[in-house]
């Protein structure tokens, strides 16, 4: 436990150590591209003139992560029908390695969320320095054994999760892999006031891990700053050309002149005590507001975030109509979000056991795994 105490202050990956005096600062590109080759382009150019550290993208297969029958979801830039949008944002492996020497080129890291087990098969061929596993997928067991197989330092956001979905997780990773948390809402955007900084303290001590933030709030400074001042190792912000870009998340990124302005405050609070931090922004929010971005110590969900838990998480949906006595076999489920037409169904760790154990009952296509599907939960131990 010593050893792994040691490790709460600081996150490296491959020579090159973060910590509270040396942030590594994330520019969260995602799908702000919208597929466009130049606009990425654009973009790692962006980030990198920005001061940050490292570009993320998001390697999407709309079948990785909805149901077709999801219907249309609320996103910050309106409401749409995601599996649709999300086929639209389907690019090739070329893509991502064009990324990845052009990140590299620029002297930043290039990282990448995988949202299932055909893209971190495709991310791992590019060789990554790092492997980022989005909110969402905490519990996507199978897709993080994957990540966790790379050998390369695993990051994990833990927004809509509480503490014991955060050590399943962990408990799918080798205790001496490099591993960072972020602290995260999964809501967009997210409110400041409830991003519950001291929770950082918390998750160091609790999993022997370092931490940082995954910020999705509207304000450039808020999160940033009480995270640095209460030894956060990383930050990361999503960035955009233009609010009115047509991305998913543009509406709550940071445009380029935000974002470096952002990471020049960072890199000045690297600097200072974690005092004259907090009094900084005290003058320029007021205490009140301040104390309520640091929030509790313990890790909790959020109050923006529980009409979403359990919906945005990963369970076992049916691909397929079946009948009584049918095995599902590898097609005939899957394990992905549900947002807010579909029914949750039980936790992926049942996944293997769904797919050879007949069923008790027909199922619909769409619907969420049950237990009473398959005669009870024995039945699939």
């Amino acid at each position: 436990m010593q050893e792994k105490q040691k490790k709460t202050d600081a996150f490296c990956i491959g020579n090159r150590r973060y910590s509270r005096t040396s942030t590594l600062v994330i520019a969260e590109i995602g799908t702000a591209h919208n597929g466009s080759r130049q606009k990425a382009l654009e973009l790692i150019h962006a980030a990198a003139e920005a001061g940050a550290d490292c570009a993320k993208f998001q390697m999407v297969f709309a079948g990785e992560i909805l149901h077709p029958l999801t219907g249309f979801v609320d996103l910050p830039g309106g409401r749409i029908p995601l599996y649709q949008r999300f086929r639209e944002l389907e690019l090739p492996p070329e893509f991502f390695a064009e990324m990845k020497e052009s990140c590299e080129a620029r002297g930043m890291l290039f990282l990448c969320t995988p949202f299932g087990e055909k893209s971190a098969a495709i991310l791992r061929s590019l060789h990554p320095q790092a492997v980022k596993i989005a909110s969402p997928e905490l519990n996507h067991f199978p897709l993080i054994r994957a990540c966790a197989g790379f050998g390369v330092p695993v990051i994990l956001s833990t927004g809509v999760a509480k503490m014991q979905d955060i050590r399943r997780a962990l408990a799918e990773i080798p205790d001496a892999a490099e591993t960072l948390l972020l602290q995260c809402l999964t809501a967009y955007p997210a409110p400041e006031n409830e991003y519950n900084i001291r929770s950082l303290a918390f998750l160091r001590k609790k999993t022997g891990r370092p931490c940082g933030v995954s910020d999705h709030s509207l304000d450039p400074y808020l999160v940033p700053g009480t995270a640095c001042a209460l030894g956060s190792c990383a930050v990361e912000k999503h960035i955009c050309l233009s609010k009115t870009g047509g991305g998913l998340d543009d509406p709550v990124a940071l445009d380029p002149e935000q974002f470096r302005r952002m990471t020049q405050a960072l890199r000045r609070w690297e600097k200072q005590t974690p005092d004259q931090v907090l009094s900084e922004l005290e003058s320029g929010y007021g205490r009140a507001q301040v104390r309520a971005v640091l929030g509790r110590s313990r890790k909790t969900l959020a109050p923006s975030e529980r009409k979403n838990y359990g919906y945005t998480n990963r369970s076992i949906h049916y691909m397929r109509d079946m009948k009584k006595g049918e095995i599902p076999g590898p097609d005939g489920a899957a394990v992905l979000r549900t947002e807010k037409t579909l029914t949750p169904g039980i936790s992926p760790q049942y996944f293997s056991a769904v797919q050879c154990t007949p069923l008790a009952r027909d199922v619909q296509n769409g619907d969420g795994a049950r237990f009473r599907d398959f005669g009870g939960k024995r039945k699939l131990r």
